[in-house]
């Protein structure tokens, strides 16, 4: 008899042992079906494109000839399309007391403005835009200032037309329209042309 019960228990024994020392799965929290569609929407932010020009700071000479040219006064408001650390927008601002926008893609060239901005004390007319100088609306410009490549000035033909009003000036540093829009006027500063045209009449 005792030799019966002795294998019952240890068969008793063993069984308690695998139920209680064998481990448990890990529970896991299901996730809703409407969190995973919406975490399978979730549009991630685009990559901004790189800028179109590798940013080389206009001399200020040419910086006050541009707007000299221009003939920049208080009532004006100056877009510099691709602004880099912003000393046009800075400038007229400063020296003209003109209200003035700059623009640029590149988030290095924003930060540097601004700074720029805050340095010379005219914030309260200097706004700098994050963005592409191709997509802007720069319909409230009176002065548009320039520093890009001859292809880019170009492409912007369209845009200055279809965007500014009669009389607007437009000033590019380094670089014309080419033949299809000659200057009106053309500078040499130290070795450096400055262009010059006026929006015509629609």
């Amino acid at each position: 008899m005792l030799r019966r019960v002795i294998p019952a228990v240890a068969i008793l024994i063993a069984g308690f042992i695998t139920v209680h020392a064998a481990p448990r799965p890990a529970t896991q929290t299901p996730i809703p079906a409407s969190s995973l569609a919406s975490l399978a929407q979730d549009p991630q932010t685009p990559p901004k494109r790189t800028p179109d020009v590798i940013y080389v700071p206009t001399p200020q000479e040419v910086v006050d000839a541009m707007l000299k040219l221009a003939n920049v006064t208080k009532d004006d408001v100056v877009y510099d399309l691709g602004c880099g650390d912003g000393r046009i927008p800075v400038t007229a601002a400063k020296v003209y007391g003109a209200r003035a926008v700059g623009i640029d893609i590149d988030p290095q060239r924003i930060r540097e403005a601004r700074e720029n901005v805050e340095k010379a004390g005219v914030g309260d007319l200097v706004r700098i835009i994050e963005g592409d100088l191709f997509t802007t609306d720069i319909s409230e410009a009176t002065v548009v200032t320039l520093y890009l490549l001859p292809s880019l000035n170009r492409k912007l033909i369209p845009k200055l037309n279809a965007e500014l009003k009669a009389g607007t000036r437009i000033v590019s540093h380094a670089f014309d329209m080419g033949e299809e829009w000659p200057p009106e006027q053309q500078l040499d500063v130290d070795g450096r042309n400055v262009y010059f045209w006026t929006i015509p009449k629609k």
